[in-house]
């Protein structure tokens, strides 16, 4: 039997993944075990989960492969600072320590760290014998394989966009069979990730985690700064090549994105944190997300005429922005468009893997008949029954323990139609971003105060922020301006128009904010303020439980749709566990639990075994 691990770690979202004869069957990013959010640490625990879903051990692992180079990633570190000099120097000095000490000797950093899991008396000769198992993939094709191999595609073209990996920001490539070929990349410092981080940056928002936040805050906002952009910031080309005036930005040689410059451009230093957030922020935020959109349409455009209409794949950090990947759809630029759920670097692991199983070892693919190779994206830890139940027993919950799946589906969908807020745990936890049914809180979508008292009440978090709508797979077209699938939450459209609702008021004159308590639709808890929704198809191969559920809610109330979002809250990683999940539901206003069979009302529970999250977590 042949296993490659995969890994990608120290940078943000370490994860891992294991192939079993070219089959995912396991992957999981680390914070979800380590509780630490974006964790970069070595993926230790993601790493003990994966080898124990297959009862083995690292020594019966053939490959263990690394996401990206980290000699050639310190080669464009020296050379950044270099041509740069002397801005930037104190800078430098203070970081090339930890490249000297750590980054750049990473290869005997992981046989360190992978040495332990041998479980032989000599370490010496255990690192001898991880030597030979370890490799090394490029970044940008590590993100390649991952849009590719696991699509439903014999042949596509494959764009993949982030920050930076080694020198790539951008590449463009081509996957036929058991081969890519990358024809095209856009070197550093010249990055929409870096650019889409930098007003992230701006705008008050956590770097490399607040770019959803920006794509959700550009909806109240109009794009009034998007010829500034263009005229300062980023020269694009027809063939949706570009180039930054990189004057205008601190990433190159400073801790900070933005610069004094970038500031006088936009009239103001950066947005505190916790400030309010005014017009202008949302005009700002418009306008990067259509510059950003822009720069995808022209490349799409480009690389259609290169290789065909006919499909591509996505990844990389800048695939994660569903609002752009659904313009993509909408321009019908290509016939299929398939993204990577764990498009970021978590999904780098997979990429890694597979890359060694098809681009070195060179073994056939099968292209899966139905939606793709990713198994709905659960690869994460499932429980036992018995092990839920002890769990809980150990917390002191009470609960309520049901046999026939079907009788607390019925309960569950009831008490949605009535207007609970549940914590949901079912199955294998989601690899990538975003909860898909298994750790998840639902809702019902019809409730014109849900979307305020989830954001507020339960997630802690900025009102304005958007929630998803779960819909049947079969009743998609009756709701939405959308006919493909979208599994993975990684797609926007519209509303149908008979859907919306006729509004009292001129709502194209509302600014912002006004706009948020207006109910738009029939389903105003997951309708944007532009009408729009982040969509979750779901399917009943890949999530049959959570499939039934919304079946027995569309039966009861006519609705074919759950509001989704993440079990979690603000600061904190999505729940894996449990304990996790008990923990989220005493936290926060969840009026319901169910994990597996086990049902738990919070007016049931020990008052005393409430937790104050404010108090425990740092808010981002």
């Amino acid at each position: 039997m042949s296993y490659i691990l995969g890994i990608s770690a120290f940078y943000h979202d370490s994860a891992a993944c294991l192939l079993k004869e070219g089959d995912i069957v396991a992957a999981a990013q680390e914070e979800r075990f380590t509780r630490v959010k974006h964790d970069q640490s070595f993926p230790a625990e993601a790493i003990k989960y994966c080898l124990s879903s297959q009862n083995i051990k690292l020594k019966d692992v053939d490959h263990i492969v690394f996401y990206d180079k980290p000699f050639l990633k310190f080669e464009r570190i020296l050379e950044t600072y270099l041509s740069f000099a002397p801005s930037g120097f104190k800078n430098f000095c203070s970081s090339i320590g930890i490249w000297v000490k750590e980054k750049l000797f990473q290869k005997y950093l992981l046989l360190e760290e992978l040495a332990p899991f041998m479980d032989e008396e000599n370490a010496k000769q255990s690192k001898i014998i991880l030597k030979e198992k370890l490799l090394f993939s490029e970044h940008h094709l590590s993100h390649a394989a991952s849009a590719f191999f696991p699509s439903p595609y014999k042949k596509a073209a494959i764009l993949t966009m982030d920050g930076v990996g080694e020198w790539a920001t951008t590449s463009i490539a081509y996957g036929n069979g058991n081969n890519i070929r990358i024809d095209k990349e856009i070197f550093f410092p010249h990055s929409i990730g870096l650019l889409y981080s930098a007003f992230t940056f701006y705008l008050g928002f956590k770097v490399n985690s607040g770019e959803y936040k920006v794509m959700g805050l550009a909806p109240y906002g109009e794009p009034r700064y998007y010829d500034l952009i263009i005229s300062n910031l980023i020269d694009i080309h027809d063939d949706g090549s570009f180039a930054l005036d990189m004057s205008f930005f601190g990433f190159c040689t400073g801790s900070k994105m933005t610069n004094q410059k970038f500031d006088h451009l936009f009239g103001s230093e950066p947005r505190s944190s916790e400030s309010e957030l005014s017009q202008r922020d949302m005009d700002i935020a418009a306008s990067i997300q259509k510059v950003v959109e822009e720069v995808i349409i022209k490349i799409s455009k480009n690389i259609a005429a290169i290789y065909g209409r006919d499909a591509i794949c996505l990844a990389g950090g800048v695939a994660l922005n569903c609002v752009a990947n659904g313009v993509l759809v909408k321009e019908n630029i290509f016939d299929k468009v398939w993204v990577q759920p764990a498009a970021g670097d978590a999904g780098g692991s997979l990429g890694a893997a597979l890359s060694i199983h098809y681009l070195m070892l060179q073994n056939p693919r099968n292209i899966p008949d139905k939606l793709d190779s990713m198994k709905g994206s659960y690869l994460g830890p499932e429980f036992k029954e018995s092990e839920v139940q002890s769990a809980l027993n150990n917390l002191g919950a009470i609960t309520e323990n049901y046999s026939n799946i079907e009788d607390l589906i019925s309960i569950v969908a009831n008490e949605l139609a009535n207007g609970k807020a549940i914590g949901w745990m079912s199955g294998r936890m989601e690899f990538g971003p975003r909860a898909l049914g298994a750790r998840s809180i639902i809702a019902d979508p019809r409730s014109i105060h849900m979307q305020k008292i989830l954001n507020l009440k339960v997630k802690f978090r900025e009102s304005f922020r958007p929630f998803a709508p779960s819909i049947l797979r079969e009743n998609l077209e009756e709701w939405f301006q959308f006919n493909s699938d979208s599994p993975y939450m990684l797609f926007v459209s519209e509303i149908l128009d008979a859907k919306k609702n006729k509004l009292d008021v001129d709502y194209q004159k509302l600014f912002g904010m006004e706009k948020l308590n207006i109910s738009r639709s029939s389903i105003p808890a997951v309708t944007h303020v532009d009408f729009s929704a982040r969509i979750q198809t779901v399917h009943q191969e890949t999530n049959p439980t959570y499939h039934q559920l919304i079946k027995e809610f569309y039966r009861i109330t006519g609705c074919p749709v759950l509001v989704n979002t993440s079990f979690n809250v603000r600061g904190e990683p999505i729940v894996c566990s449990p304990e996790d999940a008990f923990q989220c539901f005493m936290g926060t206003d969840l009026d319901l639990l169910v994990i597996g069979n086990s049902l738990m009302y919070k007016n049931n529970q020990n008052p005393d075994l409430k937790i104050s999250y404010e108090s425990k977590y740092e808010l981002d």
